[in-house]
C-alpha cells in the first residue's frame, strides 16, 4: 500500500509539472501563430498510449514516463527532423519568427515552472502557515545517530548554536544552511565548541546512505507492537509513553537501547503514561535487547509534555504573497548552491545526484497534501533551473543561441544547430545514466 501511495504522488506530481512546462512553450507558440505538431505527456517511442489530433496538433500520452515534449514546426530539437528543415522556411514555422518571439517561446516552460512554484508556496503559506521548532526549547539538544556526524565529533545532546556564523534559532534553519556548511558551533554541557566539516562533507553524507542527521529528541511513544514481539499480548495502547525502565527514568527514545542492552532475555518493569495516568506494566526484552515495539511520532503531544516548543506562523491572504516569495527565493538559492556543489568535484556532492528513484523516494509513504504540494513546488524549481543550463538540447541551450543571435545579428547555421543538438542530447543521456546509475549503486551497496 505504501508503494501505491508513493508512486501515485510521484506520477501525479511528474505529470502536472510536465504538462504545465510544455504548456509554457505551447501557449506563446500559438499566440505567435507558430504551428505545434505534437503535445505529449511522456515519450511516445514507437507507439502511444493515447493520441488525438485537434487542428494542427496531435495531443497524446506516451508510454515512457521520463518527460514530455511539444514538437514545434521549423525548430531543430530532439526529433532531428532534417527533412523538414531542408525545405524552405514557412511563415508558420519557428525559424521564421523574429528572435524575440522565439526567445519568449523557449523561456515559456521555465517561466511557468517558476510561477507554479511561487503560487504553490503562496497557497501553502495561506492554508497551512509555517510550522517549526524553537531551538531554545530543545533543552537537551539533538539526537545524533548518524555515524558520519559522530565521527566528525557531534554527540547526542549537542545544541546547534550557529552554522558558518549564522545563528540558529529554529530547527529548520539547520537544513537551510547545511548545503554550504563549513563549520558548526555547538553547545555541549554549557560550553561552546567549534566543529569544522571536511570539504567533501556532502560527498561523505551521500555515501553514508543516511538521511538521519539532527533528530529531535522525543519520548518512547508506543506505535505498534510487532507480531513477532515477545510483548504482543501486553496491555499496551497506541499513544502510551514509556517513562521508566526498572524504576530508572526514560525521558528520550534514544536512551532506550542503552538501558535495554544489559537486560537481554529479562522481564522488566516499566512505567507508562496513558493520558494523565501513570501505569505499571511488565515487558520482556528479547535476546537482541529489543522490546519489539515500533515507536510513534506525535509532535503535538510531545510539545504538550514540554519536549519542545512548536512555533506556528499564520499568514493573512495578503501576507501569504510575501511568505510565498520568501520560500520561493530560499529554495531557488538553495538549489543553485546544490548545483554549484555538484559541479565542484572536491565537495563530492556529485555522489548524491539521483535519478527517478531518488525523486520517488522523497515522497512520503502516507498521503499528505502539504508534503505533496511542497515537494511539487521544489521539483518545479528544480525542473526550471535545470532547463536553464546552457546545454543545447535544453531550453537554456536554445536561449543561449538566441541571445547570441540577438546580440551579434547573426543566426547560427542549421547544420551547426544540428550538431549542437546532437552533442547536447548525448550530454543529457550521460547525465541521466549517471544519475540513475547512482540510484542503482546506492540500492545495491548501501
Amino acid at each position: 500500500m505504501e508503494f501505491v501511495i508513493k508512486i501515485s504522488q510521484f506520477l501525479l506530481s511528474l505529470s502536472l509539472l510536465i504538462v504545465l512546462h510544455e504548456m509554457g512553450h505551447f501557449i506563446p507558440a500559438k499566440i505567435f501563430k507558430t504551428r505545434v505538431e505534437k503535445f505529449y505527456l511522456f515519450f511516445d517511442i514507437k507507439y502511444s498510449l493515447f493520441k488525438k489530433k485537434i487542428g494542427d496538433t496531435v495531443y497524446g500520452i506516451g508510454w515512457l514516463p521520463l518527460g514530455g515534449y511539444v514538437k514545434i514546426s521549423g525548430m531543430i530539437d530532439e526529433s532531428m527532423d532534417k527533412e523538414q528543415m531542408a525545405k524552405p522556411p514557412q511563415p508558420w514555422e519557428f525559424r521564421s519568427k523574429p528572435s524575440w518571439q522565439r526567445l519568449i517561446i523557449m523561456l515559456g516552460g521555465v517561466t511557468v515552472n517558476f510561477i507554479l512554484a511561487y503560487v504553490i508556496y503562496v497557497f501553502l503559506s495561506f492554508a497551512y502557515g509555517d510550522t517549526d521548532f524553537s531551538s531554545e526549547s530543545l533543552k537537551d539538544g539533538y539526537w545524533i545517530e548518524s555515524p558520519l556526524l559522530v565521527d566528525l565529533g557531534f554527540k547526542t545532546g549537542d545544541k546547534v548554536v550557529s552554522i558558518n556564523g549564522n545563528e540558529i534559532n529554529s530547527h529548520s534553519e539547520i537544513f537551510k544552511y547545511l548545503i554550504g556548511a563549513q563549520s558548526f558551533v555547538i553547545n555541549r554541557s554549557g560550553e561552546d565548541k567549534k566543529i569544522d566539516l571536511p570539504i567533501d562533507f556532502l560527498g561523505q553524507l551521500s555515501s553514508s546512505g543516511t538521511r538521519s542527521l539532527f533528530n529531535l529528541r522525543i519520548p518512547f511513544m508506543v506505535g505498534t507492537v510487532s507480531d513477532s514481539s515477545l510483548n504482543k499480548g501486553a496491555d499496551l495502547k497506541q499513544g502510551d509513553i514509556i517513562t521508566s525502565i526498572n524504576n530508572e527514568e526514560l525521558r528520550y527514545f534514544d536512551q532506550a537501547s542503552t538501558k535495554l542492552e544489559p537486560l537481554k532475555g529479562q522481564t522488566i518493569s516499566i512505567d507508562i503514561l496513558r493520558g494523565d495516568q501513570t501505569l505499571k506494566r511488565e515487558l520482556k526484552v528479547d535476546q537482541d535487547g529489543k522490546l519489539g515495539i515500533y515507536p510513534a511520532d506525535h509532535k503535538t503531544r510531545f510539545a504538550e509534555l514540554g519536549y519542545f516548543e512548536i512555533t506556528q506562523k499564520e499568514y493573512t491572504f495578503l501576507e501569504s504573497f510575501g511568505g510565498g516569495a520568501t520560500k520561493f527565493k530560499e529554495k531557488v538559492v538553495s538549489y543553485w548552491e546544490q548545483l554549484g556543489a555538484i559541479f565542484s568535484p572536491e565537495t563530492g556532492a556529485y555522489k548524491g545526484v539521483g535519478g527517478f528513484k531518488a525523486i520517488f523516494d522523497i515522497f512520503p509513504a502516507t498521503w499528505s497534501w502539504p508534503a505533496f504540494w511542497s515537494l511539487t513546488a521544489f521539483l518545479s524549481i528544480m525542473l526550471g533551473v535545470l532547463n536553464l543550463l546552457p546545454i543545447p538540447a535544453l531550453d537554456g541551450g536554445h536561449v543561449m543561441f538566441l541571445l547570441y543571435e540577438m546580440v551579434s545579428g547573426r543566426k547560427p547555421g542549421d547544420k551547426f544547430m544540428e550538431y549542437a543538438q546532437m552533442v547536447g542530447f548525448f550530454i543529457l543521456i550521460a547525465l541521466v545514466l549517471f544519475a540513475n546509475g547512482n540510484d542503482i549503486f546506492k540500492a545495491i551497496f548501501n
